[in-house]
């Protein structure tokens, strides 16, 4: 075993370069082919979102002289310069010809509106497809079937949605990366509400630019504060990867939501682990790891990216203070910070001295402080506690439950923000007035140093998060665990010696051991008598299982006997389990019986691997029995990875209470087990002819770790083993 740096898997495809985008997405000239005056056209709508556009908009078609105030020019051939952004609705036919006229000017970039392409599923929309890409040539093209994209900063909307006001509030900008166009220009509305949009950026079916190249762009876009990604899938997601890692190089917040959660590949899974680590649980892994921060609710993510957009990097403090002028709604809080893992802490002594002093004694003077109605008419105590508690170094957020959506609720924030940051720290708002579309709120959102909410448990998911991200950029570096050369050579030889893509147990654990994961010992026999012989030299009990390939899961096969105290128990068991598999239809091959001694009960553990078609390697664990069968409580990620990797992937187990020694058990030997997860991990990397693997279960004991038992399946050839 070995450790090196981070393992970074090959991308077909690299990500457009900032500068290569940089002309068309931020353009100084905009050319719209299939321009018109006709109501509802998508040349028409172009037209009125580029109303407050201060560059140069050239219409282009033969029909008109003129539209919206601009001359109207027959062909591109025909403009007054080179466009940087060239929007075409035109109807899908005449796409790939307008492509090719813009290539061959030097236009900066092309959006493609006309939808009826490869997502109609029919192959000849697939090669039309396919077909402007080549028109494109090495010019940006974004689309087609998408709804083009907005620069805020530039008042310019190429799009033909009805989107918001071509002006964003001021403040740290939103960058919106979106598949869907719908969705993407559903989240820009948000400017609506006061939250500062820059860019909204759409790739429909992505023939060219993905949501990996605009991730990456607005990575290193300055008029981008925050970023906000909604992906359905991508065919080569390790580039979202690395644009997820751009982003985190430079310090801006990645919020991702990913749809079509569904497990891919899960249904063909052979492994207990397969069948509920795939899919979604690698894309959630991967995310995570690259520092991106995954938001489930999409109704969320824009006031979630309002708040990373102007809080600091990192919190002061880990706790947070809650002043609240209803007992109430600090006992909400306390119960969503409970539930997100947010300590409120006690304040310390000279602020709890301010808050004695200015709470009256029916209030609470503690945290959370309430300072009843009373703060109506005492406005002074309102600021005092505030600034009590936000020079208190336990705290680096305050957390104000507004419960008025009226003007004084207005004056109050900006007051409470400004206090807050004077100290280091932020303000969090949760709205909890039903009246939330209103002037009142519309006034709160570009408050710096404030975040509004639209309820409790998003504003701790938020803190949650935010905590997280600065832990997670606080760790040093976790080399993964890697094969040398000589552990390589001996799992090549195990598998070229396999008769079949299904390993037998006793050929799965011997390859396991050859990594380094700790084996049960055992005998493979023929017959009743040896494995008589083999339990006498072992000791008794012991457990008897069938060698087959054609049993990859023994138990549901009846293949397995547990708890074998004596000979005659053994001889029974031989008997039986021999006569029940012969009237299987057909009856297995066997390869022999495995005798093994019965261990000590202790906490079960299951660790997978497979190959995700994306992703490739992978590694899972999670504990046995019905955590996993039932509650599907698995942690994943892409292999190889790390120790301190594999630790929080231990840690972040529902079920992790029982490997710490829950109930006065015995505690788990974390360091060897997540060695044992690393070690899998590595061979799930090494040799890419291992499909699936599955140790289930891992026995976790006083006296140590052992697999019990294993299942791996492989290709046969070389050839056909790639990631």
């Amino acid at each position: 075993m070995a450790g090196h740096g981070r393992v970074h898997r090959p991308v077909t495809r690299p990500l457009a370069p900032q500068a290569a985008l940089r002309r068309f997405l931020h353009p100084a000239s905009i050319a719209v082919v299939g321009a018109s005056e006709r109501k509802g056209a998508f040349g028409a709508r172009v037209l009125e979102n580029l109303a407050g556009y201060a560059g140069t908009v050239w219409p282009v078609n033969p029909r008109y002289p003129s539209l919206a105030g601009h001359a109207c020019f027959p062909s591109l051939e025909a403009l007054r310069g080179v466009p940087d952004c060239v929007a075409i609705a035109t109807p899908r036919e005449g796409a790939a010809a307008v492509l090719r006229q813009a290539a061959a000017l030097g236009a900066g970039g092309a959006v493609v509106f006309a939808a009826g392409f490869a997502e109609t599923g029919l192959p000849d929309r697939a090669a039309e497809q396919a077909a402007l890409l080549e028109a494109a040539a090495a010019m940006p093209l974004l689309g087609p079937n998408c709804l083009g994209y907005t620069n805020f900063a530039l008042r310019a909307g190429i799009t033909f949605s009805a989107g918001p006001g071509a002006l964003s509030p001021q403040g740290p900008g939103i960058g919106i990366v979106s598949q869907s166009g719908a969705l993407g220009y559903a989240l820009a509305q948000a400017v609506e509400r006061g939250i500062a949009v820059s860019h909204v950026l759409t790739a429909g079916n992505a023939a060219g630019l993905d949501a990996a190249d605009l991730t990456a762009f607005l990575a290193e876009e300055p008029g981008c504060a925050t970023i906000v990604c909604v992906v359905e899938g991508l065919a080569e997601p390790r580039r979202l990867i690395r644009a997820a890692e751009m982003a985190a190089r430079a310090g801006k917040p990645l919020l991702l939501h990913k749809m079509a959660a569904g497990a891919q590949g899960a249904a063909a899974a052979l492994s207990h682990t397969g069948a509920v680590a795939g899919g979604h649980a690698v894309w959630q892994a991967a995310l995570r790891e690259a520092g991106a921060i995954l938001v489930e609710d999409f109704a969320a993510l824009m006031e979630t990216a309002a708040f990373f957009a102007k809080a600091p990097p990192v919190p002061r403090a880990a706790g947070v203070a809650v002043v609240s002028t209803s007992g109430g709604a600090g006992i909400l809080a306390a119960d969503a910070a409970e539930r997100h893992g947010i300590s409120l802490p006690q304040p310390g002594e000279a602020a709890a001295e301010v808050l004695a002093a200015r709470i009256p004694e029916y209030g609470a003077a503690g945290n959370p402080c309430d300072l009843t109605a009373q703060v109506l008419n005492d406005a002074e105590a309102l600021v005092a506690c505030t600034g009590a508690l936000a020079a208190d170094p336990a705290f680096g957020a305050l957390l104000y439950p507004n419960t008025h959506a009226y003007a004084f609720s207005a004056e109050r924030i900006p007051v409470m923000a400004r206090i807050a940051a004077e100290h280091g720290g932020f303000l969090c708002v949760p709205w909890l007035a039903e009246w939330r579309e209103n002037e009142v709120a519309r006034r709160v959102h570009p408050v710096p140093g404030a975040a509004l909410f639209s309820s409790m448990d998003r504003c701790f998911a938020a803190l949650a998060a935010w905590r997280e991200r600065a832990d997670r950029a606080a760790r040093p570096p976790d080399p993964p665990v890697l094969l040398d050369a000589a552990a390589r050579a001996r799992i090549g030889a195990l598998l070229d010696a396999a008769p079949g893509p299904v390993l037998t147990e006793s050929r799965a654990k011997a390859l396991l051991s050859a990594v380094g994961v700790p084996v049960v010992p055992e005998r493979l026999v023929q017959d009743r008598e040896a494995a008589l012989l083999a339990a006498e030299a072992m000791g008794y009990p012991v457990v008897l299982k069938a060698e087959s390939q054609d049993l990859p899961h023994k138990t549901e096969a009846g293949a397995v006997r547990l708890d074998l105290r004596d000979a005659g128990a053994l001889a029974a068991a031989c008997d039986r389990m021999l006569a029940q598999l012969a009237r299987r239809d057909p009856p297995p091959r066997l390869d022999g019986l495995l005798v093994q001694p019965m261990l000590p009960r202790g906490v079960e553990i299951i660790i997978g691997g497979q190959r995700d078609p994306l992703f490739g390697p992978t590694v899972a664990v999670g504990l046995g029995g019905v955590m996993v069968e039932v509650l599907g409580d698995m942690a994943v990620a892409p292999a190889p990875i790390g120790p301190a990797a594999a630790l929080r992937m231990l840690q972040g187990l529902r079920g992790f209470p029982l490997l710490a020694g829950f109930r006065r058990g015995p505690a788990v030997d974390l360091q060897a087990l997540a060695d044992i997860v690393c070690r899998v991990a590595a061979l799930m990397d090494a040799e890419p002819r291992i499909r699936e693997l599955d140790i289930n279960p891992l026995i976790c004991g006083a006296e140590g770790i052992v697999a019990v038992d294993g299942l791996i399946t492989a290709a046969m050839d070389r050839t056909e083993a790639k990631d």
